[in-house]
């Protein structure tokens, strides 16, 4: 039987180079890392996704790749990622890692051969044009800072396609040599030890493929399955829910998909502090195959993309977490850290942690949240939520300005959510803090096997602002209740609960509901975990 560690897994992503510099030249490298699992592990995360750490120019994140088979030399050696692996094994967590194919860098040797010579086998490995597209304007990705997907190239005097900004060429899927090197690029990583790959940009990689293209997803999993059928592909992919189908196949093609629509209607939630947009769209998930699943997440290294929701509920969205311009980013997204979007509220933050990990699917933290890390708006783009983890009071653990580049992960240094406030340092020896509370959802998310395997069952209350799931798997049964809402409410449980106990997964306290009604009294924000025995 195909091994589904997935299904209960709890991921945990990390940017090497922010998260701990052990050499003091300002970058993080896999030996912090290594030597900082602990952090981790203590969580309770049970997989690591590493964003991408390969040699690249850096001129967005490592997104542009200019070698496949390597780590970046600012970041350690080959070597260093095989400690790092060890230790992560020792500690019993899996590692995933960016497949990042659907464009490289253009300092990529494939691309400069590509560009350059006319008899290279890599002639024909990206999308070239001798005329530009006349929707060449069309589909930028990010507006305001891109303008077009199509660049004159004068050397090989021919326009070469980029979906991305114009350092990033799109490699040609459709060419069969293409697809052999990713296969390849996958088996080296495999080879030492990972298990599996969160896939960049899936939908634009589909793009130029003909007849079924969806069926190459099928042609990866096909491979990973041969080389390590424990494997997974995680992708990204913010489709249409009706689209699903075609991603997950008959079980055949990708494992998880981020649920981007699911994360958009939770935003809009918190904003009106109201649980039918979410609940509305956990009534419309579609069946998806037993061994597939959702990945649920609160946030990213890249923008909270609000895409989706139509132009009315964005700007309640942009009221409520981001009503600064400099905030806002690319027209349809928030460049911010959770805990600042949520006024530093505890109450809430540690309800949106509940809610998220309550949810159906694969749950996925970013570093620095769990201890209420905030942003620095004063850095370009997307970069405002990719600032230094934050160790202890004095600063960011080790991190400096000897990089040239570190203006890209400029600490917040002042404020409430400096250092000196907001640490990992602390927040480990307090009973109360956020590390702490997180910790204790995460071990009642991996406690509650039915969360990860089971349809979600909305539970109508009568009560606006909360939001009741029921998870339903073999013989077990949990219902979480969670209070969008800042005044208290008292709900009826009697029905749901019809004479049971109650175990509380939160305080481990059996119980049941207060009074003869069944009534359950939620505070502001308030949340519960109840086990139906």
């Amino acid at each position: 039987m195909q091994n589904l560690w997935y299904k209960n897994a709890v991921i945990y992503c990390v940017d090497v180079d922010a998260f701990k510099d052990s050499d003091g030249d300002g970058i993080g490298d896999f030996r912090g890392l290594a030597d900082h699992l602990d952090h981790i592990e203590a969580l309770g995360a049970t997989c690591i996704w590493l964003l991408p750490f390969y040699p690249s120019p850096n001129r967005d994140n490592g997104y542009d790749v200019s070698d496949y088979y390597n780590v970046d030399p600012r970041y350690g050696t080959l070597g260093d990622f095989a400690e790092f692996m060890q230790a992560a094994g020792d500690r019993g967590l899996r590692v995933i890692v960016d497949l990042v194919v659907n464009h490289t860098s253009i300092e990529h040797p494939w691309f400069q051969a590509s560009r350059s010579d006319p008899s290279s086998r890599f002639r024909d490995w990206y999308v070239w044009r001798k005329d530009k597209p006349a929707d060449a304007e069309e589909g930028v990705i990010f507006p305001g800072v891109q303008q077009s997907t199509w660049t004159f190239d004068r050397k090989r005097r021919e326009y070469y396609n980029h979906r991305f900004y114009e350092h990033q060429a799109d490699l040609n899927i459709a060419n069969p040599a293409v697809r052999e090197e990713i296969q390849r690029i996958m088996g080296f990583w495999l080879a030492l030890g990972v298990s599996g790959f969160r896939i960049d940009a899936a939908p634009f990689i589909l793009e130029d493929l003909k007849d079924d293209p969806h069926a190459y997803l099928a042609e990866l999993q096909s491979f990973l399955s041969w080389r390590r059928a424990e494997a997974i592909l995680l992708a990204e992919a913010n489709i249409e829910m009706e689209e699903a189908g075609d991603y997950f196949g008959d079980g055949d093609r990708l494992h998880l998909i981020f649920n981007f629509p699911l994360n958009q209607r939770l935003f809009l939630g918190l904003a009106r502090q109201e649980a039918e947009p979410v609940a509305a769209l956990l009534k419309d998930l579609p069946a998806i195959p037993d061994i597939a699943q959702w990945a649920t997440f609160l946030r990213n290294h890249d923008e909270i993309d609000l895409g989706r929701l139509s132009d009315g509920e964005r700007e309640e969205v942009f009221s409520a977490f981001g009503p600064d311009k400099d905030m806002q980013l690319y027209e349809r997204g928030l460049r911010r850290r959770l805990a600042p979007m949520l006024g530093g509220d505890e109450r809430r933050i540690r309800m949106a942690f509940s809610l998220m990990l309550a949810l159906p699917g694969t749950p996925v933290l970013w570093y620095g949240d769990e201890i209420g890390m905030g942003e620095n708006l004063a850095l370009p783009e997307r970069h405002p939520v990719r600032t230094p983890m934050q160790w202890t009071p004095d600063g960011a653990g080790g991190f400096s300005a000897a990089d040239p580049k570190a203006w890209v992960r400029a600490p917040v240094l002042s404020g409430p959510f400096a250092p000196a406030f907001v640490n990992a340092e602390a927040q480990k020896v307090e009973g109360d803090s956020l590390f702490s509370i997180v910790q204790r959802l995460v071990r009642a998310r991996r406690a509650a096997r039915e969360i990860g395997w089971a349809q979600a069952e909305v539970i109508d209350f009568g009560a606006p602002s909360v939001l009741g799931l029921r998870a339903r798997w073999r013989d077990g049964e949990v219902v979480t209740l969670h209070n969008l809402g800042e005044r208290p409410v008292t709900v009826d449980l009697a029905p749901v609960v019809e004479g049971r106990r109650c175990v509380n997964l939160l305080r481990q306290a059996v119980g049941e509901p207060q009074g003869a009604a069944g009534e359950w009294r939620l505070g502001p924000y308030g949340f519960e975990w109840l086990r139906l025995a």
